[in-house]
C-alpha cells in the first residue's frame, strides 16, 4: 500500500502534496474544449519568423517555464500597455478640448458633448 497523504490547503502551497511524481498520471479522456473554455483560451494559428520562436523557448526554458505561455504573457503585457496608452491620449485630448472651450460640459442631460 502507497504512503497516506493528508490534503490541506497549506500542503498544497507548500509542495508536499501534488509534487511527487509517483502520483503523476497523464489524463487520457481530456476534452481540449472544455479545458480551453475553463482557462479562458482561444486557439489560434500564428505564423511567426522561427528565429523568434527560438528566441521565445529560451527565454522560457531560462523562467522554467513553457514558450507559448511565455508568449501569452508578453502579448497581454503589450495589450494592457497598448490600452493605457491609447486611455492617455484620448484623455489628453479630451482635456486639451476642456481647455480650449470647445466643449459644452453640460448638454442639459448631465451628458458632455465633445465636437
Amino acid at each position: 500500500m502507497g504512503k497516506k497523504i493528508v490534503g490541506s490547503p497549506e500542503a498544497w502551497e507548500n509542495g508536499s502534496l501534488g509534487r511527487e511524481e509517483e502520483f503523476v498520471r497523464v489524463s487520457k479522456d481530456v476534452d481540449d474544449a472544455a479545458l480551453n473554455e475553463a482557462a479562458g483560451l482561444q486557439p489560434i494559428s500564428i505564423r511567426l519568423q522561427k528565429t523568434l520562436i527560438e528566441d521565445f523557448k529560451m527565454i522560457a526554458d531560462i523562467n522554467g517555464i513553457g514558450y507559448q505561455p511565455l508568449i501569452r504573457q508578453v502579448l497581454k503585457r503589450f495589450a494592457d500597455s497598448e490600452k493605457r496608452r491609447l486611455l492617455r491620449e484620448k484623455s489628453a485630448g479630451m482635456r486639451a478640448l476642456d481647455d480650449d472651450g470647445q466643449h459644452d460640459p453640460d448638454n442639459g442631460e448631465g451628458e458632455r458633448a465633445y465636437g
